[in-house]
């Protein structure tokens, strides 16, 4: 049954000059008997507003990319456009194409995503994808938010104390992942094999798994997003695919994101990413 779902979502994938009628299913977006074409003109309407007249010098291609993204992907799979639109931010961010994140944010927020779920979403990418990538995310966001008259900064969702940090990273990290990373790090000098699991545990998980604002459910999603976005990370997807299952994250959901994914990463990174998550079994 998994492996049939894997492969009814790639065809559909593959399936983006078709103007045939999607009949899938995706909680928030009713199928109804219309073309990918209105599809992609009602669903653009909703999360950007009234269109207006095309000034794009490559009309064709945005023509392909508006009924791919929001006439077929938006309809395929079980996550909702709050989510999808998270996830396109954490995308946006760790390819750092800042354009279209200011759209981006403006669409999240015109379909009830929160100031603080956005921001923490795009904070809990910081450990896997590196703090500049986020911190050039931010200005553009927040630009947004000030021209949406959004007060900044933002409430702190913080909730640990300095001193805190490995003990409350330790109680998010071990349910999820164990020792692993300390056992990996074992064979190198000592100092190293203290250090490098230590920071981990105090700096992703006591520093930004300790956060409100966002529940454990999209972080481990969106943190496996960033992944697949960056490639090359299979070994981390690996372990973040399990922990997507633990936190209760189906692969339907996993395999629904990797679709969201797919007009910005290219294929290939979509599908090494599906072959993790067929793989991904809880312990």
């Amino acid at each position: 049954m998994k492996k049939i779902l894997a492969i009814v979502l790639l065809s559909a994938l593959l399936a983006t000059g078709s103007s045939a009628q999607v009949k899938v299913k995706q909680s928030g977006n009713k199928i109804s008997d219309t073309s990918r074409v209105e599809r992609a003109n009602k669903k653009y309407t909703e999360l950007f507003g009234p269109q207006t007249a095309a000034t794009s010098s490559d009309p064709e291609l945005m023509t392909m990319l508006r009924r791919l993204i929001f006439g077929e992907v938006f309809f395929i799979g079980n996550i909702d456009d709050k989510t999808r639109e998270l996830i396109t931010i954490t995308v946006l961010t760790s390819n750092q194409t800042l354009p279209q994140l200011k759209s981006h944010t403006n669409a999240a927020l015109n379909v009830g995503v929160t100031p603080i779920e956005i921001r923490e979403s795009v904070y809990q990418a910081a450990p896997f994808i590196g703090y500049p990538k986020v911190l050039n995310a931010l200005e553009v966001i927040n630009d947004v938010f000030k021209s949406r008259g959004i007060k900044l900064p933002l409430e702190n969702k913080g909730t640990v104390e300095e001193d805190q940090r490995f003990e409350k990273g330790r109680e998010k990290q071990f349910p999820l992942y164990g020792d692993r990373m300390t056992e990996y790090m074992s064979d190198l000098p000592p100092e190293f094999a203290h250090a490098i699991p230590a920071m981990l545990t105090e700096s992703c998980f006591g520093d930004f798994y300790t956060r409100e604002g966002l529940d454990i459910k999209t972080r481990e999603l969106v943190v496996f997003c960033a992944l697949a976005t960056l490639g090359g990370t299979e070994r981390q997807m690996a372990s973040h695919a399990v922990g997507n299952l633990k936190v209760g994250n189906s692969k339907e959901t996993l395999y629904s994101a990797m679709i969201q994914l797919y007009p910005y990463t290219g294929f290939p990174r979509v599908s090494n990413a599906i072959a993790v998550i067929k793989d991904a079994k809880l312990e």
